[in-house]
């Protein structure tokens, strides 16, 4: 029994071996079935016909990887993406045309990508050699385009073998396709108008951010201008079209700009987190921590500015720091969104959607997404949807400081009121009563005098001394508005103090005008005045001045007026005095 059973485990040992050996040989397999093109199917996605091989050291040519086409396998990980392959990588794609014209472009739809050499062999023989990438300048290009093309003629019926020899500083992302020229140029139109739609949306964001700052003098536009310049950058960039409209060969700092851009972007939406939340306020924890971010990615950028990183460098800083802005951001946003801020609410959808967009680029970049369209993507139109919240943020910032401006402006002019108003009576004071009087005699002359009444209470001690002050108090808010009901809209009704009111009455036609408004409120107080239940008989002494006759200056006037009431209270009281020296009919 022990002998069959070693020999049943060392013929299970020999099957697992052969089932190993078998799946290597097949992954290893270098006869893939020819990708077979044909105009019914204008756009074709090559990965899944693709065998790669990695070259250390890059030392091989396209003679010894097509001698080795044994060597190659089935590529592992996502599709189209290699992450950070720092070798050389060689594909081998077999191809046969199955009928039409025989002419196909072979695509590259990842800008960033610095090279990539394509070796067409027939029969062993080499039938075409191009080579492609963001490293040649934009006027070299085989194909001037945004993407990475190449035109490859095929004989129908014809096997070819396509090696492409790929080499890039950024990261190894292959989201390789074939299509008829036709097709290809549709798709690249469409492209360059989904380019311009998002390029443009952020121009117009950019110029309002510019316009708005100037206008308003604002710093949080400019911050938001500076994220949305970084973010710009980056896109243009990421999809070639700055190489296509604004700097034809990528060296130097164009070369730089993706990952420049992303520090921008951080060091710019950090300092516009840190204005917009008052982030110091809500976690001084969080704000150090989106201080050092914000200040590390401006420090990263000035190094990249200066020349002191390589792009590796400068991407792997970008990548580390781009998600930690946000992801500080979105629970200080969620702080202040749980306390009703209304401009958290859009920052905490703004970062949330803008993280999703990040987190799936990083995944791309790190080779853990498939490279497809929605990977490549994604983060354009989260960036775009982000800075259309953000964009609402301002709006409400807007918003917030023109109330809060308004209700500035609001409280001067009610410390203005109170200062210019009786607080008792709701009259105005002194202070008030000067501005009335000044404006009042820019408009008098001759044929319009001004008349100044000075009004002293008779019989008012009496009525605070027998019901008290309270009582007093009310007697004196009741006299002003009986007075305010005896005249017109124009005239100003004040009280200086105590017992005393001035009435300043405009545009009298004579001096028997001021005599019968004087008379008219004398008359007023003939009936009893009743407050809290009380009966009080109270008159009113009035002494009065003419505007210009007795000066244009208000302290003169009022002057005048005082002496000439005082000259009534001599003179018996309840009776209305014209100046010192002359004297009307008592009441």
């Amino acid at each position: 029994m022990p002998f069959s059973i070693a020999r049943l485990q060392y013929r299970l040992l020999l099957l697992l071996c052969a089932v190993v050996g078998w799946v290597h040989a097949a992954a290893a397999a270098p006869e893939a079935a020819a990708l077979q093109l044909s105009p019914a199917h204008p756009a074709v996605a090559v990965w899944p016909a693709v065998r790669v091989l990695v070259d250390p050291g890059g030392a091989l040519d396209w003679r010894t990887a097509l001698s080795r086409l044994g060597d190659f396998h089935v590529p592992a990980g996502p599709s189209g993406n290699f992450g950070h392959q720092r070798e050389p990588v060689w594909l081998a794609l077999p191809l046969q045309v199955a009928d039409g014209d025989g002419r196909w472009v072979f695509d590259i739809d990842y800008p960033p990508l610095n090279e990539a050499r394509l070796y067409l062999v027939a029969d062993g023989a080499l039938v075409h050699q191009v080579t492609v990438g963001s490293a040649l300048p934009f006027a070299q290009r085989p194909m001037h385009t945004r993407s990475h093309a190449a035109m490859l003629t095929l004989t129908p019926g014809r096997h070819y073998q396509l090696l492409v020899r790929v080499r890039t500083d950024s990261a190894m992302v292959l989201p390789m396709s074939l299509s008829t020229p036709d097709a290809y140029h549709a798709r690249e139109a469409g492209s360059l108008v989904e380019q311009g739609l998002v390029l443009g949306i952020s121009l117009a964001l950019l110029a309002y951010c510019l316009v708005h700052g100037l206008i308003l003098r604002d710093s949080l536009f400019g911050l938001y201008g500076g994220l949305l310049l970084g973010s710009s950058a980056f896109l243009i960039d990421f999809f070639g079209l700055g190489q296509q409209f604004l700097w034809s060969q990528r060296q130097g700092l164009t070369a730089l700009i993706s990952p420049l851009s992303v520090l921008l972007a951080m060091a710019a939406g950090g300092a516009f987190l840190m204005r917009a939340l008052d982030s110091r306020r809500i976690s001084l924890r969080l704000h150090r921590g989106l201080v050092l971010m914000s200040g590390t990615a401006g420090l990263v950028l000035v190094a990249g500015l200066l020349g002191l990183l390589d792009y590796r460098s400068a991407q792997m800083m970008a990548s580390l720091l781009g998600p930690f802005v946000p992801m500080l951001g979105i629970p200080l946003a969620w702080m202040r969104a749980r306390q009703g801020d209304r401009m958290a609410a859009y920052m905490l959808i703004g970062w949330t959607i803008y993280v999703l967009g990040t987190l799936c680029l990083i995944g791309l970049l790190r080779g853990l997404l498939p490279a497809n369209f929605w990977t490549l993507h994604l983060f354009q139109w989260a960036s775009l949807l982000e800075m259309l919240a953000w964009l609402r943020v301002l709006g409400l910032h807007s918003e917030a400081a023109q109330a809060a401006a308004q209700r500035d402006a609001a409280a001067v002019r009610d410390l203005s009121v109170i200062a210019r108003t009786d607080a008792l009576t709701g009259l105005p004071n002194r202070r008030g009563l000067d501005t009335a009087l000044s404006d009042a005699l820019t408009h008098a002359d001759s044929g319009r005098l001004l008349a100044i009444f000075m009004i002293d209470l008779d019989g008012f001690k009496a009525v605070n001394d027998q019901h008290g002050h309270a009582v007093g108090d009310q007697l004196l808010v009741e006299v002003g508005r009986r007075l305010v009901r005896e005249l017109r809209r124009s005239d100003t009704v004040a009280r200086l103090g105590g017992d005393e009111f001035v009435v300043v009455a405009e545009a009298l036609d004579n001096e028997a005008q001021a005599e019968l408004i004087g008379r008219k409120l004398l008359d007023a107080f003939a009936l009893p005045v009743m407050v809290g239940g009380h009966t009080c008989r109270i008159g009113l002494t009035i002494g009065y001045a003419l505007a210009p006759n007795d000066g244009r200056a208000p302290s003169a006037l009022l002057r005048v007026a005082d002496q000439a009431m005082y000259a009534g209270k001599r003179a018996g009281r309840h009776r209305v005095q014209r100046g010192p020296a002359q004297q009307l009919t008592p009441a």
